[in-house]
């Protein structure tokens, strides 16, 4: 099973994908890679970050099964290697999730959002995000809800990381009994 989980910038997909892992031994996170600074505080394996050279080097070569330009910055996901019996998650922006979409058309689509705008502008804030980053964000946002719709993904709002993490650990439990095999395929 392939869980793609994406959604705008500060709606809290790190924490819910973070707890999410913890919660099921079975999944297995792609780590994304970025050509982005990283943020105060952020851990520094949140993504494997790269100059923009050795990340461009890398898609020449094939080696991401998605990729976009975003805002500023590239970020993409390499091919995923899970170990035996895992199921792959990527957190991913919507624009990749189309990609994986596309490329693996059973991928189970899940875009997280929060419950306003306002409460994603704070989150963004207490994250360390500057002012034209906030601004840039919050305007993505409403695009990226608005493909999310276009792709059919399941939309979950993150009231609550405790009850966002149930929500998507009964839509991983329900993709399990509709598709048994884990991994890639």
């Amino acid at each position: 099973m392939i869980l793609v989980v994406s959604g705008p910038g500060g709606v809290g997909k790190g924490t819910v994908v973070e707890r999410l892992l913890a919660a099921d031994p079975r999944l297995w996170l792609s780590r994304s890679w970025t050509t982005r600074d990283r943020r105060p505080g952020e851990s520094p394996d949140a993504y494997v970050f790269a100059t923009r050279q050795a990340f461009e080097e890398r898609v020449a070569a094939g080696g991401f099964i998605e990729w976009v330009e975003f805002l500023d910055y590239l970020q993409g996901s390499p091919v995923p290697e899970p170990p035996d019996g895992r199921d792959v998650v990527f957190e991913i922006d919507v624009h990749g999730a189309r990609q994986i979409g596309d490329r693996y058309p059973g991928a189970v689509l899940v875009f997280i959002d929060a419950p306003s705008r306002e409460d994603q502008e704070g989150r963004l804030r207490s994250r360390g995000d500057t002012e034209e980053r906030i601004v840039q964000r919050i305007a993505k946002a409403d695009e990226e809800v608005e493909l999310a719709r276009d792709l059919g993904s399941l939309v979950v709002i993150n009231h609550d990381v405790e009850d966002c993490v149930a929500d998507l650990l009964a839509i991983v439990s329900a993709a399990r009994l509709a598709d048994p095999s884990p991994g890639v395929s």
